[in-house]
């Protein structure tokens, strides 16, 4: 399934502001397939364990508290070419710098509450996928 999946958070900061329907229909709207979806909260040990990768950089302690603020939609996506697609529908980090009618620059506020998450790789889609749905055998 290399290639064809990719995984997603709707982060704290978009679904405080009532944006799950709107960012869903985007993402829907670009052929994409919802293939598992669920609203949770990670506690800041879940956080932490998600963004070990980023451990040692400055930022870790704040994404950790960040991601762990308030509920987020963790969804698996898939189409052909998924990760690189999702790439360019969400937009750059910086929404400042994101390309208009990307995701994050419609939605997002900052670097930090960017609205959305998505994988930089097809290895770290599957792995990230895991994290949330461990009990699907989609992979």
């Amino acid at each position: 399934m290399a290639g064809r999946l990719t995984f997603t958070m709707i982060k704290p900061d978009a679904v405080q502001n009532g944006h799950i329907g709107e960012i869903l229909s985007i993402i829907l709207r670009n052929g994409f397939k919802i293939r598992a979806m669920k609203l949770t909260q990670l506690t800041p040990e879940q956080a932490g364990k998600f963004y070990a990768v980023h451990k040692e950089r400055p930022f870790y302690a704040e994404l950790c508290a960040y991601m762990s603020s308030g509920p987020i939609v963790a969804a698996l996506l898939e189409k052909e070419n998924a990760v690189e697609d999702f790439r360019a529908l969400i937009g750059a980090t910086d929404p400042a710098k994101a390309a208009e009618g990307t995701i994050r620059r419609m939605f997002a506020k900052s670097i930090s509450e960017n609205a959305i998450h998505g994988s930089d790789s097809d290895e770290n889609a599957l792995v990230e996928g895991r994290f949330f749905f461990s009990e699907l055998e989609i992979f």
